[in-house]
């Protein structure tokens, strides 16, 4: 018993003594612990004073702005659609402008888009390839635009990269099935007939019920003949 209760006593005194210790820590470095409290607060502060104060607004903002853009675009007027009329500003502005927030992220869709439409494919390449996006058909579109650039430009092996990610990104039986024939499809530009029916093989497993779907059996006999496939 008595060895027991001295092993709780010197329990006690070494608490005592860490206890102590810290407290002379923080009373010598009580000056430095109080910038790194302040320098925290101020952080914290300054994040939600941003987003209050400058992100919501600057938001705003360039939704404003890119209304004018958008229905240039709807109505396929692309150079006004870039580049503004003169008292609306563009897509290109906009990004520029307002490029870290939503409405700056998603001009980025429409002016690769624009840019793809009006055959400045590299530009295209570049602009789509900075937009980020996990919506259901967006994302799939922006990556399945840059295939379509790099088709444009002739490289079909870049272009089926690209495609492959765009059927895979967020599946679903819109996209997906379209991206996978067009790289069916590309693949037989380049000869490879077993690749274009293993693409034509995943539209009707796994979307047989799509419009691809429907009628894709005759692009894998077709493929199959040709590249003498049994």
């Amino acid at each position: 018993m008595a060895k027991n209760k001295e092993k709780t006593e010197d329990k006690i005194v070494a608490v005592e003594e860490a206890l102590g210790r810290g407290e002379q820590f923080i009373e010598k470095n009580k000056n430095l612990l109080f910038y790194i409290l302040l320098g925290i607060l101020i952080v914290i502060g300054g994040y939600f004073g941003y987003k209050k104060y400058i992100a919501a607004p600057k938001e705003r903002e360039a939704q404003a702005k890119m209304f004018p853009a958008e229905q240039y675009f709807a109505m396929d007027s692309l150079k006004y659609a870039i580049n503004g009329d003169g008292q609306n500003p563009g897509f290109q502005e906009i990004v520029d402008e307002y490029g870290s927030t939503k409405s700056g992220n998603l001009a980025k869709y429409y002016l690769g888009i624009c840019y793809l439409k009006t055959g400045k494919f590299q530009d295209a390449i570049d602009v789509l390839d900075g937009f980020k996006s996990n919506d259901m058909f967006v994302g799939p579109l922006s990556l399945g635009a840059i295939g379509d650039a790099y088709m444009e430009l002739g490289n079909t092996d870049k272009a089926i990269e690209y495609y492959i990610k765009a059927a895979d990104k967020n599946d679903n039986d819109l996209t997906s099935p379209m991206f996978l024939k067009r790289a069916g499809q590309s693949y037989e530009m380049l000869n490879d007939y077993v690749k274009a029916v293993e693409m034509y093989n995943r539209v009707l497993k796994e979307h047989y019920r799509s419009s691809e779907g429907r009628d894709i059996e005759k692009y894998i006999a077709r493929a199959k003949e040709i590249g003498n496939i049994k």
